[in-house]
């Protein structure tokens, strides 16, 4: 019980940074825990609600969200989450499994691709030499 709650506030301090702590929670639940996927989804979906809402709050609060922007995604967002669970309800589990195994290796790929590339990009904005 101990291990989830910090497990629980390390997702949630990712969350409220925009990192995607449900993706951490996701692979907890189901490589060290031992869920069945849905059943992590279903959990990771629970702990989504209060942790978005609680972001959405303060950032909102800061005010930097923008709403014209907000609005549009958020309605899609809600349509494609709901044709998502649908998918998942008929997709065998160890295929979504395997299917959320690669999402996390294609994000975490061009997160790489990102952080080596962008240090160049601003140097030669910047007009400054890049040493490898």
């Amino acid at each position: 019980m101990a291990i989830g709650f910090l497990v629980g506030l390390f997702c949630g301090a990712l969350s409220g940074l925009g990192v995607g702590g449900g993706s951490i929670l996701m692979v907890w639940l189901t490589a060290v825990r031992g869920f069945d996927q849905r059943i992590a989804q279903g959990i990771n979906l629970l702990f989504f609600l209060p942790t978005a809402l609680s972001s959405a709050f303060v950032h909102a609060r800061s005010r930097i969200v923008e709403t014209q922007i907000v609005i549009p995604a958020a309605i899609s967002g809600a349509v494609a989450a709901c044709a998502g669970a649908f998918l998942a309800q008929r997709i065998d589990t160890e295929m979504l499994r395997r299917l959320f195994g690669a999402l996390l290796l294609v994000i975490g790929a061009l997160e790489l691709k990102k952080a080596w590339t962008c240090p160049k990009e601003r140097d030669l904005r910047s007009g400054q030499a890049h040493s490898a």
